[in-house]
């Protein structure tokens, strides 16, 4: 395997963890997952890139660049899981192995929630842990890795 990066991507208003509706997205910062997932990356053997965006074309190119630089590529899309042709586009042509991620259940959620545009694009999808799901997202990434790599 060339690079040992995995991207964390994080859509819109995922800087906002922490203050918006903690009883649904909890009490955690933005900043402290991101702190806890280069940490267990760390131990995992890889660098983690983790990036936050409320632009739909930030997100995009970065899952692009994650497609030509990166390991594998775990990304919170916020509200575009449930808009964006073009990212779900961008996830489809990038061939490394991806996981969608929520912190919450969005089956349990609105009913506009309850369906991701983005979701037929990656290998699997994370929902309903919380913070936690960042970690388990990076555990599974690295099985789906070496699983494609041959170990």
């Amino acid at each position: 395997m060339a690079s040992k990066t995995i991207y964390v991507l994080n859509g819109p208003n995922l800087n906002l963890l922490g203050a918006r509706e903690p009883e649904i997205y909890g009490k955690t910062t933005l900043a402290d997952i991101e702190t806890a997932t280069k940490a267990r990356g760390r131990e995992l053997g890889f660098s983690v890139e983790f990036r936050q965006s409320n632009a739909e074309g930030a997100l995009i190119d970065w899952v692009q660049e994650a497609a030509a630089k990166g390991a594998g590529l775990i990304i919170n899309p916020g509200a575009y899981t449930h808009t964006s042709v073009a990212l779900f586009d961008a996830l489809s042509a990038a061939k490394l192995p991806k996981i969608e991620l929520h912190l919450s259940n969005i089956h349990a959620r609105e009913a506009f929630r309850r369906q991701s545009m983005t979701a037929p694009a990656v290998d699997g999808v994370m929902m309903g842990f919380g913070a936690a799901g960042y970690r388990f997202a990076l555990e599974a990434l690295k099985s789906l890795i070496e699983s494609r790599a041959g170990s």
